[in-house]
């Protein structure tokens, strides 16, 4: 029996909203392992608008549903339409936008606050044992969702790790195609575009996290 996965998007593109290639990794990792998907997304204005070409922040407002179904292929739901008995796991693919739509942490660093539909969910899942899945910057909201003592990776940059290590994750380094997994909290991670150079860079650990979470699932 396939297992059913939910994906939570925070946009479309790297500065803004969800990680493109993340992504689409995600979801191209979870179709060849026979699993079924609905993609989801907060319905809310974003944080910024950024133009990708030029790398500036830009006077306009977009929605994260509407940007998020760019990827999904219009395929997605309103995040508060998700329920978590209906699936056997969550994965958030990061992007900035996870760290601005899903949560404040590119603003408030350690001080940060979670959207309340994404916490609802998340902690849902986690009150459920069903494993969840963070990546790149997305491991920013693992203390508020599981609690002090989460084991987490963002990969190997110090500022952020002890932005984690201050709200009571426990931070481990690692290398750009691994995973970090927390048995006790279902919790799989894994550093994608903090550490990737490359999109073969970042799906060899995104394949590995989509692997495991099926696993545990």
């Amino acid at each position: 029996m396939s297992k059913k996965v939910a994906v939570i998007l925070s946009g479309c593109g790297v500065y803004d909203g969800a990680e493109i290639h993340e992504s689409v990794l995600t979801l191209l990792r979870l179709d060849q392992r026979g699993a079924q998907v609905q993609c989801f997304a907060p319905n809310i204005a974003q944080l910024q608008v950024v133009d990708h070409l030029t790398g500036d922040e830009v006077s306009e407002t977009r929605n994260v549903l509407v940007e998020s179904a760019r990827i999904a292929r219009g395929q997605i739901k309103d995040l508060r339409e998700a329920k978590a008995e209906a699936f056997d796991a969550l994965i958030v693919p990061g992007g900035f936008g996870a760290a601005k739509n899903l949560c404040d942490f590119a603003v408030s660093g350690a001080n940060m606050s979670v959207q309340p539909d994404v916490l609802a969910l998340a902690q849902a899942f986690a009150a459920a044992e069903k494993p969840i899945g963070l990546m790149c910057i997305a491991p920013s909201m693992a203390a508020k969702i599981f609690g002090e003592g989460v084991t987490c990776t963002i990969g190997k940059d110090a500022d952020t790790a002890a932005a984690l290590t201050q709200m009571g994750a426990r931070h481990e380094e690692c290398e750009v195609d691994n995973i970090v997994v927390d048995p006790e909290h279902k919790l799989v991670t894994t550093p994608a575009y903090m550490l990737a150079q490359s999109i073969a860079e970042a799906a060899a650990g995104i394949n590995k996290l989509v692997d495991q979470v099926l696993e545990m699932a």
